[in-house]
């Protein structure tokens, strides 16, 4: 998959549903469609949790809201709330939740056709650990989506690193691309991987830079304008802290 496409996946969607009738309303925009869906739905299952659905009924709502938005097969009503895949996400997904209860349960589960392989239990152990606190349904949103596209950037520079035959060293060394860095400081390390604390360091550089690019391509991939990435990061970051 292409840095080009990642980082142009809600732009090719939302042009389609601003020009539908166009040749941009085909394949392309679908399957653009299709993999944001894939990959950011954990955030949804949150939210409907945090409304107060049970885990069984909450798989169903998310099921079914992807079954209905990708089988339609018509992006003509994708209007981009603020360019951002995330803030129109969210909202298109509390519509279908309130209208849920008109509908038989075999059409919220797409009538039988599953889009998406989401699994109850699944989304549940992701959920589930989460302690109780006053977060209201669109704050849990948006903290679970800080945390999924943060997944999913490790995912990335995971793999990244393990086709460069880097993968013991990627292992040891991503508790130190966060703030806090790993225990035992890098003289301890150094010493694990017989290696010296200044090429650790270097390394450690290396992963963080690279790290930060993965994310934007992330985050942009999610926009309309890619030039509003920084924006969002600070929209995720204020999330990840409340």
């Amino acid at each position: 998959m292409s840095g080009t496409f990642l980082t142009t996946r809600w732009s090719v969607v939302a042009s389609a549903g601003r020009t539908a009738g166009t040749p941009r309303t085909g394949a392309d925009a679908h399957d653009a469609l299709a993999e944001l869906c894939a990959a950011y739905w954990p955030p949804l299952y949150a939210f409907a949790r945090r409304s107060g659905a049970s885990p069984h009924d909450a798989a169903d709502l998310v099921q079914g809201f992807f079954a209905r938005l990708l089988e339609k097969g018509d992006l003509a009503d994708i209007s981009p709330a603020r360019g951002r895949f995330r803030a129109w996400l969210v909202t298109a997904f509390r519509n279908f939740q309130a209208n849920a209860r008109d509908r038989e349960r075999a059409q919220k589960r797409g009538g039988g056709r599953a889009p998406l392989p989401i699994s109850a239990d699944a989304a549940e152990t992701l959920y589930a650990p989460e302690p109780a606190d006053p977060r209201t349904p669109e704050r849990e949103f948006e903290r679970r989506w800080a945390l999924t596209l943060l997944d999913r950037v490790l995912q990335r520079l995971g793999a990244e690193q393990a086709r460069a035959g880097k993968q013991a060293e990627f292992t040891a060394l991503r508790p130190w691309l966060t703030a806090g860095g790993g225990e035992g400081g890098y003289a301890a390390l150094a010493d694990q991987l017989g290696r010296s604390e200044g090429a650790l360091k270097v390394a450690v550089h290396r992963l963080r830079r690279r790290y930060g690019e993965l994310l934007r391509e992330e985050v942009a991939g999610t926009l309309d304008d890619p030039a509003e990435v920084e924006a969002e990061l600070a929209a995720l970051l204020e999330a990840l802290a409340s």
